[in-house]
């Protein structure tokens, strides 16, 4: 259809339509009726084709236009054309914010619009997972209120948005979450939160982990420098002191190379060279060695030591299993008093291998379990300097049974004693 559609063409049709009515009123000498007549018949038309544009603009469901002569033809065509247009642009942003939606969906951190005033206007389901917000059902309302918060609160009426933030989850305790506003319009604000749970735990690992290190050599150098600093002076010094001067540096030299060795240790144990069904390992044979040892170390606490060893084969790594296994049984012979029972066993259970060491020892709280494998933890602060332990053993047993799919189960009962055992899987038994 032609969209020229002019003034000239609107006057040259009504012409045509009156120029009949003209003539006959004039032919007739009625004129001036006929042409009222015409008029009001032409009023009565436009008002007809005005009422089925009224029905199809609001009452009908169909885009296409009602079929209508003259003028009102392009009025139904030319909105018909812009309804199209307007149509498609719609398809053409839901598109575009379908695909913002999903992009910001895929996101690995959450995702919050609100405007100015804190009015919440889109969130995405991290959000949802992170803050307990509901969308759509809590847009428009204030995000400060939303999420519960005394900083978070005060964050956002500040408007200092250039530091990020930092609080715990409104309905996850455990998780931290660090929070950056960004502003991206006159009016709108995007929010991006991401959990820092575990950078934080990592930070605050490192952060003990140096500070444990550096207390735990602290404190054998001050000996070392007390000691050297009182032998400046050799022959003002008796010699039974001298001696017992350098008995006290060799232990506190070994206490150190313990620490540095032990260490050295869990590093190799955090990154395993190679695969633990790579190797055979002889378990009698290793535990005959261990009893060996574990003899000569019970030559001052004169415990009762019983070893029950089935004649079991594992693959893994034999310088792991040792260290794991030897850890246990020293710790056992440590920590229980004089004269106690140690029973070390190796057996086959339903599901796999067992190895245990269990003795009648005071015991341990159960408050401290928890965190028996955590790097440097003891449950007297004064062990190091009686046993001269350095509270890295558990840990390297726990990252050594690991590496073979297991993990440290701990019992241990007030003045009745302790049992430490780990089950190595059945895919790892030699058939």
């Amino acid at each position: 259809m032609d969209r020229n559609y002019s003034n000239w063409q609107s006057f040259s049709n009504l012409l045509l339509f009156l120029l009949p009515f003209l003539f006959v009123g004039w032919l007739f000498d009625l004129f001036w009726p006929i042409t009222t007549l015409a008029l009001l018949g032409l009023v009565c038309w436009h008002y007809y084709y005005q009422q089925k544009l009224i029905k199809w603009l609001w009452q009908s469901r169909t885009l296409m236009p009602p079929s209508a002569p003259g003028s009102w033809s392009y009025i139904y065509d030319g909105i018909y054309r812009s309804q199209r247009r307007s149509q498609k642009r719609r398809k053409a942003l839901a598109r575009l914010l379908r695909r913002f939606r999903e992009a910001a969906e895929a996101l690995p951190d959450a995702a919050i619009v609100f405007r100015a005033d804190g009015a919440l206007l889109w969130s995405n389901k991290l959000a949802q997972f992170y803050f307990g917000l509901r969308w759509p059902d809590d847009a428009g309302q204030r995000l400060s209120n939303l999420i519960r918060h005394p900083e978070f609160y005060a964050y956002m009426n500040e408007g200092n948005f250039e530091e990020e933030l930092t609080i715990p989850s409104p309905i996850r305790e455990s998780l931290d979450i660090e929070i950056r506003i960004m502003p991206y319009s006159e009016d709108q604000f995007l929010l991006v939160a991401r959990d820092v749970t575990q950078v934080k735990r990592l930070e605050n690992l490192r952060r003990e982990f140096v500070a444990n290190v550096s207390h735990e050599l602290k404190t054998p150098l001050t000996v070392l420098q007390g000691y050297l600093e009182m032998m400046d002076d050799p022959q003002q010094t008796p010699p039974a002191m001298l001696k017992k001067a350098v008995e006290n540096m060799n232990a506190q030299s070994t206490r150190m190379s313990n620490l540095v060795d032990q260490l050295l240790t869990l590093s190799r144990m955090e990154t395993p060279s190679d695969d633990v069904f790579d190797h055979e390992v002889d378990m009698p044979a290793m535990l005959e060695q261990l009893q060996a040892e574990a003899k000569r170390l019970n030559e001052a606490k004169q415990h009762t030591i019983e070893f029950q060893v089935a004649p079991v084969r594992i693959y893994g790594k034999e310088n792991l299993l040792r260290s794991a296994m030897q850890n246990l049984i020293t710790n056992a012979i440590y920590y229980t008093p004089e004269g106690g029972n140690i029973t070390v066993s190796w057996k086959r259970v339903a599901g796999g291998a067992e190895f245990s060491v269990t003795d009648n020892g005071k015991g341990i709280p159960a408050e401290h379990l928890p965190r028996l494998t955590e790097r440097f933890y003891r449950v007297e602060a004064d062990r190091n300097s009686a046993s001269g332990g350095t509270g890295l053993g558990l840990s390297i047993v726990k990252h050594a049974i690991e590496h073979h799919n297991s993990q440290l189960d701990i019992n241990s009962s007030l003045e009745k004693g302790s049992r430490f055992s780990f089950r190595i899987p059945s895919g790892l038994l030699v058939n």
